[in-house]
């Protein structure tokens, strides 16, 4: 068994099925000693031709023999097969359901944690939590109740059984079950450390398992595949030697349990074999002592299974544990929670796309370096506003705090003159339209990829118009499967900037009030990127964007532009007013400018 409090509550919300395992067991538990009692009638039968029938001695006969023991047994081996299903339906279809519902409460935690913690935790990690570690705790939430009861139950009447034939015997029989029982909860504190050790290593083996798949262009290119392999042979070989010694333990623990057993069994045979001598048992009364003994071997070998079952799963649940513990640092703060219970309308509003910055200073979390200084700056709603500077100045973290992707102090983000943090995340998240540097596009058909932010993905000629004002209809319409066509992982089966444009396309269809493009027209050519432009100029009229650039092409047409450098502000206006006034900017103007013509001579 394993108790924690993320998962007491299940004891509760499946003890119906449980109820049902425990009285199915104990009916198996009570068939299965019924037995060792036949045996003796047939023993004693045979070798005295009388045996005992409900206290009194009768002769064995055929009928005595089909009537009070074959009989009885096929009955006794029915219940026995009927209550084994009925157990197994009771506690392993608890156990199931409690791995799906641990399962869901993970992954709904997860989708509320922030960037941070993904920054801090990898994929491969916390991979391992919804496989490994969820199928231990789901073993020993059934097999450890099974164990348990079974070992109780079985352990308990086999004893009483054993002692009321001859107290002597059962007292020298438990001795070595004593010693046993103490080596075992030794064993099991260390087991318990190597299970982690086990666990952490698989985890390491599956980051970077997972990060080479992914690199694997980038590995292919560098030509580093010798080394990429000879790392992983080495955390490979690390994962061999941690399974190795939590498997040499293991077996230790398992072939301890059977010498002493097989001890027990000499002192059966050899004091017991000394009574039948003396005349205090007979021989049908000695297979009847041996068949309990049988019975009660199950549960003391269940004693040992179930310290190595729960040193394994206490380590898994102490890992599920840390995760659905996790911090959720961006949330809604309490008084907008309760509005949102009580239903109240404000918790609506109907966004326009005015946003406002007051003075905002932001660092990440964890971190004292402010990479935004006293930023403040206001977009009109319809207004299309390009974010230029240098790489590192902050601009993707500006986008992302208007998104409350992190926290930020209450009275310096304002949307429509509503503070962020007096709007609900989804509520202001479902306002607005992203598409981020990294244009993540899932394993599913380009179709479901644009109509991502409906659950209706059929629309076909909503998902073509925007195809097409993002610049990839054409491109789409060449593969034989066209929004048909299933991406690979991550997108890998299009180029960078088709990749780029589904992702544009999938914003485009969620037609949101605000729009906000992280550098998402760098892949693109230059007259694909003024046709997108210009689409987004036509399609957006009276909507929000915000797009993120380093070429002053791409946002020199802005009604617009916030350059920024160091996380200030600098300053705030459109093209030509700012080469008049911002030497800075004029200065990274007259550069690019250069550059270019330095590119069209070569």
């Amino acid at each position: 068994m394993i108790f924690g409090k993320h998962i007491n509550r299940y004891y509760i919300r499946y003890g119906w099925m449980l109820l049902i395992g425990i009285a199915a067991l104990i009916a198996v538990d009570f068939a299965q000693l019924k037995v060792p009692e036949y045996y003796r009638m047939v023993v004693n039968g045979m070798n005295s031709g009388m045996t005992e029938v409900s206290g009194a001695e009768v002769p064995f006969t055929l009928d005595v023999l089909l009537d009070k023991v074959c009989l009885p047994l096929i009955i006794v081996i029915v219940m026995i097969v009927g209550g084994r299903f009925l157990w197994r339906v009771g506690f392993f279809g608890a156990a199931i359901r409690v791995e799906r519902d641990l399962r869901d409460r993970m992954f709904d935690h997860c989708k509320d944690l922030s960037q941070q913690y993904y920054q801090v935790n990898k994929v491969g990690n916390l991979m391992s939590l919804f496989t490994n570690d969820l199928e231990t705790v789901q073993d020993c939430y059934g097999n450890g109740i099974l164990m348990f009861l079974d070992a109780s139950f079985m352990g308990s009447l086999a004893f009483i059984k054993m002692f009321r034939m001859n107290w002597t015997l059962t007292a020298f029989s438990m001795i070595p079950m004593a010693f046993l029982f103490v080596g075992a909860m030794t064993v099991g504190r260390r087991m318990s450390k190597k299970w982690e050790e086990r666990q952490q290593a698989f985890s390491n083996l599956s980051d970077f398992s997972q990060e080479s798949f992914s690199g694997i262009a980038v590995i292919k290119a560098f030509a580093k595949e010798t080394k990429e392999l000879l790392a992983f042979r080495k955390l490979n070989k690390e994962n061999e030697r941690v399974n190795v010694a939590f498997v040499r333990m293991s077996t230790l623990m398992h072939i301890s349990v059977t010498l002493f057993i097989e001890s027990v069994i000499c002192v059966i045979l050899g004091y017991g074999g000394y009574l039948v001598y003396k005349g205090v048992f007979n021989a049908g009364e000695m297979i009847e002592f041996i068949g309990y003994f049988t019975s009660i071997v199950w549960p003391i070998m269940a004693v040992s299974m179930l310290i190595e079952m729960h040193a394994r799963g206490k380590a898994s649940l102490k890992r599920i544990s840390e995760l659905l513990d996790a911090k959720i640092d961006v949330h809604d703060s309490e008084a907008v929670e309760e509005k949102v219970a009580a239903h109240d309308p404000s918790m609506h509003p109907a966004i326009r796309g005015d946003i406002e910055f007051r003075n905002l200073s932001f660092a990440f979390p964890g971190t004292d370096l402010e990479v935004l200084k006293n930023v403040s700056f206001s977009i009109k709603a319809g207004e299309n506003v390009g974010l230029i500077g240098k790489t590192g100045t902050g601009k993707t973290t500006i986008v992302d705090l208007i998104a409350r992707t992190y926290n930020v102090p209450d009275g310096t983000i304002f949307v429509d003159g509503m503070d962020v943090n007096s709007i609900p995340i989804r509520e202001l998240r479902s306002h607005i339209a992203y598409v981020p540097q990294d244009n993540f596009l899932f394993s599913e058909t380009i179709g479901a990829n644009i109509a991502f932010a409906f659950a209706d993905a059929d629309d076909e000629v909503s998902i073509e118009h925007a195809a097409e004002m993002a610049g990839v209809h054409d491109n789409i319409m060449e593969f034989p499967e066209r929004y048909k066509t299933v991406l690979g992982e991550r997108g890998v089966t299009v180029s960078g900037g088709q990749k780029q444009r589904i992702s544009i396309a999938r914003a485009l269809m969620k037609n949101a009030e605000i729009l906000i493009l992280d550098d998402s027209v760098s892949a693109v050519d230059t007259k694909t990127e003024h046709t997108i432009l210009e689409n987004l100029r036509k399609e957006r009229a009276g909507k929000t964007t915000i797009l993120i650039a380093h070429r002053i092409t791409t946002i020199e047409h802005m009604d617009k532009i916030i350059y920024i450098e160091d996380g200030e502000v600098v300053d705030v206006g459109s093209h030509h007013e700012l080469i008049g006034r911002c030497p800075r900017y004029a200065e990274m103007v007259e550069l690019q400018r250069l550059e270019d013509e330095r590119k069209e001579r070569s």
